[in-house]
Formats: C-alpha cells, structure tokens, sequence
C-alpha cells in the first residue's frame, strides 16, 4: 500500500517518483518492486543533510544542513521540498548552485525535505 507523499526509487535506473495518489498497489519499474525510501533525520556525515528552515517575509528559506552541503557533478542536492497541509512545493536544484530554495505562502510549520543523489531522502 501507498500513502501520499512517499518517494519510491528504482533500484536498477533510477528513477524517482513522489506518490501523488495513495492506492492498494505495488510501485514496479523496470521489472522489479521501487524501494521505498525512508526520510532520515540522523545526520553523522562530515556534510550536512538535515534541512533547516528559516521564516522570511513571504514565506520560508529552506537551506540544507547547518554545514554548506556539496554541490558538484557526482553529489548534489536535487531537490528542495515544503509539505504543508494539502500542499506540497519543490524546487529542483543543480550541481553548482546554492543548496536551498524560497517558498512563498507557507509557515514555520511546514515540513521540509531534500534529495541528495548520493546520501538519499533527509527531512527536518
């Protein structure tokens, strides 16, 4: 069974999807059962991964780790997301940019997560 707002990845090409619907189903890509991805919290690696949020004028900052993290070709942050409610938005990030993203119209409240390519699913 599904629950909304899992990320499931492939283990053998590597795709990753968020559940948008929750269903009774198994999620099968190339052949073989997604593997659920946990949200871990527990950072001990030299680089930060736990998201930390920040209240602005228009909303929250969310910046990865309270140690800058990587952003290189082979480790990077790929995504930034806030889950509030019934609404979830993220913002897709690339190796050379600032690991973080701006979101408007949410609060303190929200949940934060990211995607690291390399350490997996992390969220505050």
């Amino acid at each position: 069974m599904t629950k909304q707002h899992e990320v499931y990845k492939c283990n053998i090409c590597g795709n990753i999807i968020e559940v948008i619907h929750e269903s009774s189903g198994q999620l099968v890509c190339c052949g073989q059962v997604m593997e659920r991805l946990e949200e871990q919290t527990a950072d001990m690696a030299t680089e930060k991964h736990v998201p930390i949020k920040t209240k602005t004028e228009n909303g929250v900052t969310v910046k990865v780790g309270s140690t800058k993290h990587p952003m290189e070709e082979k480790h990077y942050i790929e995504w930034v997301q806030v889950l509030e409610g019934n609404m979830s938005a993220r913002r897709f990030l690339k190796p050379g940019e600032e690991p973080e993203g701006d979101f408007c119209c949410v609060t303190e409240a929200a949940k934060a997560r990211e995607f690291c390519n390399v350490h997996g699913l992390w969220k505050s």
